[in-house]
């Protein structure tokens, strides 16, 4: 993986070429204080300060000069373009320090380049960005490795990510940690995690189903679980999906990548909580072991489930997990899915749909959405649509008896195994992007991650 620490380094005065950032609105009085050959320059590239940049000669050294939305705020990508096109070198900001917007820099630099023959190095070396924000240098490095983290998980094929190397992944992070990982599986899941084991039941031995979960925290500190759908594959079972539909299905285990990723972020903040990490890993397979439309499982909370759609899988292992979860009485629960595809046709690709149990906890959380600019989208857990889980000879059914609502009446789904007194949200992301952005490339990547993280230090770090 990307080495991060190297890329964005503390200001110690070493010499670095100087970027200027500019706008609309500044870049006429900016231009007028340049020499007479920079205008001349900017004016024969057609630079106006709304989109680009253009580098500046100084004899044998070189100044930036770059476009961005506004100046005197930057986003976290406003500098990726830089970072993608600059040629290798040291750089520093003429004014100012670049706050998040090195988070784009370090990510616009990251490469999954497992499956190339040829690894294409960037001209000139690495670009280095210089930061007089010492204090918040290891926490952007930090934060753009779980990035990373979520993007090279999803982009992994899944002939070489099935729920065994979901495990092996979660033994690092518990291994970093400095604690044990504990994995359920054979018949002990089948007794305990009936969902679970049915989903994953038509999978070969190879790539048999999983419950892994990962503790860390001191016991008396606040208990709080983050859960993460794990289907490494999904055929849709034996309602199998079309190919167009199962063409992106290795990105199904991107909940877990997310909860995986958010986990590290808390243990490397040294967030005072007792965290609980479960990821229930399985492949939605076909064989004369799967599960079937009509069959009826009694989940771990007791409760009847009756098979209305096999490709309605996640939401039936994230239940089981979630009622592991209730079990230790938590403050709080986050799960992340890659759950509907109706959430997509509702937003879009970019926004996450995001349900919580309570008004003040979904505010904690659109809030750190809104100051970090990491967005998500808070959608309602609107209660009278229950009646599309209805079933007639069990508790209820694992899908809705109607195309409307999808992602609704899922997450509806979910709330049955989560008691009203706990804390709970909720987050359907695609944990992809379908067209390339700077610092944010085509294929797998983190959506709603930094949100959730910020809410979280927020929360824990100010008691």
């Amino acid at each position: 993986m990307t080495d991060f620490s190297q890329l964005l380094v503390a200001d110690r005065g070493q010499k670095a070429g100087i970027v200027h950032l500019v706008d609309k609105d500044t870049f006429a009085a900016w231009v007028k204080r340049r020499p007479a050959e920079d205008r001349a320059l900017l004016e024969a590239h057609r630079f106006d300060g709304k989109n680009g940049f253009v580098i500046l000669p100084r004899g044998g050294d070189f100044e930036v000069v770059s476009a961005v939305k506004k100046a005197t705020e930057l986003s976290p990508w406003c500098l990726a373009r830089l970072a993608e096109g600059l040629p290798g070198g040291t750089y520093k900001l003429a004014e100012g320090d670049p706050g998040t917007a090195a988070l784009g820099w370090l990510l616009a630099q990251h490469r999954f380049d497992a499956y190339r023959s040829k690894n294409e190095e960037p001209e000139g070396g690495p670009r280095i960005l210089v930061s007089g924000e010492a204090a918040k240098i290891q926490e952007t490095v930090r934060i753009a490795g779980a990035t990373a983290l979520v993007r090279d998980l999803v982009n992994t094929p899944a002939a070489d990510l099935g729920p065994a190397e979901l495990e092996e992944a979660a033994r690092e992070e518990a291994d970093r940690a400095g604690v044990k990982l504990r994995v359920t599986s054979g018949t002990d899941l089948a007794e305990g995690y009936p969902l679970i084991a049915a989903v994953g039941g038509a999978a070969s031995a190879d790539r048999a189903p999983r419950l892994i979960e990962l503790e860390w925290g001191k016991p008396d500190d606040p208990h709080i679980a983050i859960v993460g759908k794990g289907v490494c594959f999904d055929s849709g079972g034996l309602d199998l999906k079309p190919a167009s539909g199962m063409r992106l299905m290795k990105k199904d285990m991107g909940g877990a990548a997310h909860a995986l990723a958010l986990a590290r972020l808390i243990i490397g903040a040294r967030l005072p909580v007792r965290l609980h990490l479960l990821i229930p890993a399985v492949e939605n397979a076909v064989s004369g072991t799967a599960y079937r439309p009509g069959d009826i499982v009694r989940s771990r909370k007791g409760m009847f489930v009756e098979i209305d759609n096999t490709d309605a899988e996640g939401r039936l292992i994230l239940a089981d997990a979630l009622t592991r979860a209730v079990e230790n009485d938590p403050v709080l629960i986050v799960d992340f899915a890659t759950l509907t595809g109706a959430a997509r046709v509702a937003l879009g690709p970019d926004l996450p749909a995001f349900f919580a149990n309570s008004d003040d906890l979904a505010s904690s959380f659109e809030q750190a959405s809104r100051d970090i600019d990491d967005p998500i989208w808070r959608m309602p857990l609107w209660q009278p649509y229950e009646e599309f889980l209805k079933s007639d000879i069990a508790d209820f059914a694992n899908a809705s008896n109607t195309p409307m609502a999808g992602c609704i009446t899922a997450a509806l789904f979910l709330k049955k195994f989560v008691p009203d007194e706990i804390g709970w949200a909720h987050l359907d992301t695609y944990a992809w992007r379908d067209a390339a952005k700077p610092g944010r490339p085509k294929g797998g990547d983190a959506l709603g991650l930094r949100a959730i993280f910020t809410m979280l230090r927020n929360r824990y770090l100010q008691q």
